[in-house]
């Protein structure tokens, strides 16, 4: 959420228990992951897919350079909290876009967590096996 002389816009992104920060910047299109490439990063390629939608449905895949640094939660909720930081910084970049991008569902922070464990039960709401005798 500032700008300095590299001329970048940073916001982050949350989902479940990752958070992302993201640096948003314009170049060729590369995209970088705790300092790793997105292809080492995220192996899989549904995930980068995820993380690049707002850009491809924007097309400003090869306009701007991407920095994130994500922490916490597994690699599918890592993707999402970096998407939903890329849509953010988009739209502080121009807001404009905002529209589009709320449209697309980018914008909106998907608040699911996980239903902590309870008391008595074996997880959040399983219950131990029932026996009559």
């Amino acid at each position: 959420m500032s700008e300095t002389k590299n001329k970048y816009t940073e916001a982050v992104g949350r989902r479940k228990t990752s958070v992302a920060r993201v640096r948003l910047m314009k170049g060729k299109g590369d995209i970088t992951v705790n300092d790793q490439k997105v292809e080492e990063y995220f192996q899989l390629s549904r995930l980068r897919l995820m993380l690049e939608a707002p850009l491809e449905r924007l097309k400003l895949k090869d306009k701007v350079e991407i920095s994130a640094k994500v922490s916490g939660g597994g690699l599918m909720s890592q993707a999402e909290a970096i998407r939903h930081g890329i849509a953010r910084a988009i739209v502080m970049q121009t807001p404009e876009m905002k529209l589009q991008l709320r449209a697309f569902g980018f914008l909106t922070r998907d608040s699911r967590m996980v239903e902590r464990k309870k008391y008595g039960l074996k997880k959040a709401r399983r219950a131990p096996q029932w026996a009559k005798r």
